[in-house]
């Protein structure tokens, strides 16, 4: 009897299918959004049983929690990939880590906007802990360059965090990139102007 060819169903190892049913996610929905994502759509787009979805995640709120934990991952290492590009001094690292920020928003919107919509129960998930802290880190890291608030600790880190995300969700809904009368608006207007820290 001829050896039977293994379909693409088949070929799935067991190690690599939730990375496939993830990515399956991703592909949805950044091309047709939140609404159309579900567990049977994923499967289909992955190329597997629509009851492979369920194994690994148990419901859709579990595929949304994973590929959000990939989102944060990603949006880590946008802001890491930009830090330095404008300059070494602390305030440039600033408006390099905003940048990185404002390109994965406008690249990734749908994404973007998912992990930072998770209902809180949602965050409870160890794995998705983990690459969130990991990004408000790189935020952190570059805001201890600065000599802290007056208003204590943390401050600093919410005044650019508040700046840079208000002005991204403006940007995605088309307001927020233009001043009355047509003028652009500059990202470095809107980061605010912290003071360094003195060498010891």
């Amino acid at each position: 009897m001829a050896k039977s060819i293994p379909t693409p169903k088949a070929q799935h190892h067991h190690g690599d299918l939730r990375n496939a049913l993830v990515q399956a996610g991703l592909d949805i929905l950044d091309t047709e959004g939140m609404d159309a994502l579900t567990l049977r759509k994923a499967a289909a787009r992955a190329g597997v049983s629509h009851a492979a979805p369920a194994h690994h995640f148990g419901d859709k709120e579990g595929l949304l929690v994973a590929i959000a934990t990939h989102g944060f991952e990603v949006f880590t290492a946008t802001m890491l990939n930009e830090r330095y590009k404008t300059g070494d001094g602390p305030q440039q690292q600033l408006e390099g880590i905003c940048r990185g920020y404002l390109r994965f928003s406008n690249e990734r919107p749908a994404l973007f906007r998912l992990i930072f919509s998770l209902p809180y129960k949602e965050h409870l998930d160890p794995a998705l802990q983990t690459a969130s802290v990991n990004a408000y880190m790189v935020l952190a890291e570059v805001c201890a360059l600065f000599e802290p608030s007056p208003h204590g600790p943390g401050v600093n880190e919410l005044r650019v965090w508040s700046a840079v995300h208000g002005y991204a969700s403006l940007a995605l809904t088309g307001r927020g990139n233009t001043r009355p009368g047509g003028n652009p608006v500059k990202l470095e207007w809107l980061i605010p102007e912290l003071t360094p820290l003195q060498p010891k």
